[in-house]
């Protein structure tokens, strides 16, 4: 598909919350192009890293004792101290209607159409609120492909804001596939994997769990293994993007 002909459309919130962009030597992470050092990592070649990791197992089991309890105290440091972006979203009402609003308003706009979502981080969340919102309301949605890269719908907070906002955990009923890619390092995807967790539609359309290794570092060599770059240079995403694109041929 030639680019000229591709419909793309960028649902931004960044500013509704930061008003001033940064600029210059202020932004410590500026995307970089890779040139041609190869292939970008893949669990694929490396089944280790696809495999849960300690501090997923740890999480688990705190993840298990919180939703009991109905107290959150590790999350609430997560959230706070290192995803303080959802920490806002959940607290500033204004701020997350906003944030939902662009995003409805989009899939809105293309409901006769069969449209593919790529949401990082906060963007799966928003999608999700989205998505079950209008499915409750019975607003006519796209047919929708979603594919969330880091997202953190496996944090025993949000899930159970989710479960009192929406009711059951699952797959919302405008997707016709769900991938989720996750680094095993990033801490926004610790705990259970999604299908586990998110039951499927009445269609049976059920959440695919995908490994991935996010490669990107800052320009003083550091990682960040949450970073949406590395997670859209991933060939798991490539994948799901062309797989996306020849059935819509």
């Amino acid at each position: 598909m030639a680019e000229a002909d591709l419909p793309f459309t960028f649902v931004y919130w960044a500013d509704l919350r930061y008003p001033q962009p940064l600029a210059g030597d202020r932004n410590r992470e500026p995307y970089r192009p890779d040139h041609g050092l190869g292939p970008f990592p893949s669990p694929a070649g490396e089944p280790d890293r696809a495999e849960p990791t300690l501090t997923d197992r740890i999480y688990r089991g705190l993840s298990h004792l919180q939703e009991a309890a109905g107290l959150t105290p590790v999350d609430d440091l997560i959230l706070e101290y290192r995803l303080d972006d959802l920490w806002g979203y959940h607290e500033d009402a204004a701020f997350r209607a906003a944030a939902r609003a662009r995003l409805r308003d989009v899939l809105a706009a293309a409901a006769a159409d069969t449209v593919l979502i790529a949401a990082h981080s906060m963007g799966g969340l928003i999608a999700y609120d989205v998505l079950r919102a209008a499915e409750a309301e019975g607003t006519p949605m796209p047919r929708c492909a979603l594919v969330t890269l880091g997202a953190p719908l496996g944090l025993a907070e949000l899930k159970l804001k989710l479960a009192d906002a929406h009711g059951d955990l699952r797959v919302p009923a405008a997707l016709t596939a769900w991938t989720n890619l996750m680094d095993r390092q990033d801490i926004a995807t610790v705990g259970d994997d999604l299908a586990a967790l998110y039951a499927p539609n009445a269609a049976g359309v059920r959440v695919r769990d995908v490994p991935v290794i996010n490669a990107y570092r800052r320009p003083d060599g550091a990682e960040n293994r949450h970073k949406s770059y590395g997670y859209l240079r991933t060939p798991e995403f490539s994948r799901v993007v062309a797989a996306f694109l020849e059935a819509a041929d």
